[in-house]
């Protein structure tokens, strides 16, 4: 088990009820909980299109219906957040705290980063929620880190004090992409010329496997085979480069190559700069879906080309948190705790 530092306040009681909630650009998560025998236990989930929506708020009556009130909210959002506000970056929704407490009733609201929540699940995550897929060194203890592609790209820190780890919220998708050689500089101008400003952000989420793809496609001029147009009409478009990944398809196979090596690049960045012996743990609901012994070596080749700082990075392991519901019942920790 990961010592996770909680807030310091009165925990909820056994038979209190809970309202967690994971707000992100495709998805929302809400999960009804209630305390038994001091564990959180889900008795009722569902999961909303965020963007059949126009604010939180509906998607919260929309699941309560008639239902009694909890005695707490835990949200985690997928964004930055500041004194109980936020405002979604790939969404529009904006939140506040004050606002949901007293249009819904319910007397204590919560508001956390996502990835600062997915950091909280930590300390119930069991051995099959986790793969290693770089050893490094566990005797040294230390800080912390989490790098998360999905919808967007979400990181953060956790702090070691010498027996627990403090989670923090960082912003670090979006500082700006670097290259490392003349493949990365025409991707990167091929972005600039898209988007102005180029972030980790756009090749390393949902939206950015797209990128790369069309990069690949529109500069690099790889084949795109028809049948993989009639695929990507019919299914989001990320997920059928996946599908043709999975058959052998070569742009696809090249550009989720291109994904794990832009991955592995940016989570050494975090690792060094959070001096993160404690490990990088790489959650989003992306790695999951993909993940194979062929990407792992080109994540692991380049995790590791930090110049004089490698022997540092060797010492840092790298997991992959298996569990889809991790930032949902991280919310459920936090808000219970």
């Amino acid at each position: 088990m990961i010592p996770i530092a909680f807030p310091k306040r009165e925990s909820l009681k056994e038979g209190a009820t809970l309202l967690a909630a994971d707000v992100g650009g495709t998805k929302t998560a809400l999960a009804w909980v209630e305390i038994r025998a001091g564990e959180i236990s889900i008795i009722r989930e569902d999961v909303y299109s965020s963007k059949q929506f126009s604010t939180l708020l509906h998607v919260i009556r929309a699941f309560m219906a008639d239902a009694t009130l909890p005695e707490r909210l835990s949200i985690a959002f997928a964004g930055p957040v500041h004194e109980g506000k936020a405002h979604a970056t790939n969404l529009g929704w904006d939140i506040d705290i004050r606002q949901i407490s007293l249009e819904t009733g319910i007397p204590q609201v919560f508001l956390i980063n996502d990835l600062e929540a997915e950091a909280y699940d930590l300390a119930a995550l069991k051995e099959e929620d986790l793969i290693t897929i770089y050893a490094g060194d566990t005797s040294p203890k230390g800080n912390a880190a989490i790098i998360a592609p999905g919808t967007g790209l979400g990181e953060a820190g956790m702090y070691w004090d010498g027996s627990a780890l403090h989670p923090f919220a960082t912003e670090g998708g979006h500082t700006d992409f670097a290259p490392r050689n003349a493949f990365d500089w025409d991707m990167l101008q091929y972005l600039q010329q898209k988007y102005g400003h180029v972030s980790w952000e756009r090749v390393l989420s949902g939206p950015g496997i797209c990128n790369i793809y069309d990069f690949l496609r529109d500069v690099k001029h790889r084949e795109e085979p028809a049948w993989l147009q009639e695929n990507m009409k019919n299914q989001e478009p990320g997920a059928a480069i996946g599908s043709g990944a999975l058959e052998g398809c070569p742009i696809c196979v090249e550009t989720l190559q291109v994904f794990a090596r832009y991955l592995a690049v940016e989570a050494s960045n975090l690792a060094l700069k959070l001096n993160a012996t404690g490990g990088v743990f790489i959650g989003g609901g992306i790695p999951p879906k993909i993940w194979n012994a062929s990407l792992q070596a080109i994540f692991l080749e380049h995790y590791l080309q930090v110049g004089r700082l490698r022997p540092l990075m060797e010492l840092v392991p790298v997991h992959i948190v298996l569990n889809t519901k991790a930032v949902l019942l991280g919310a459920a920790y936090y808000g219970k705790m």
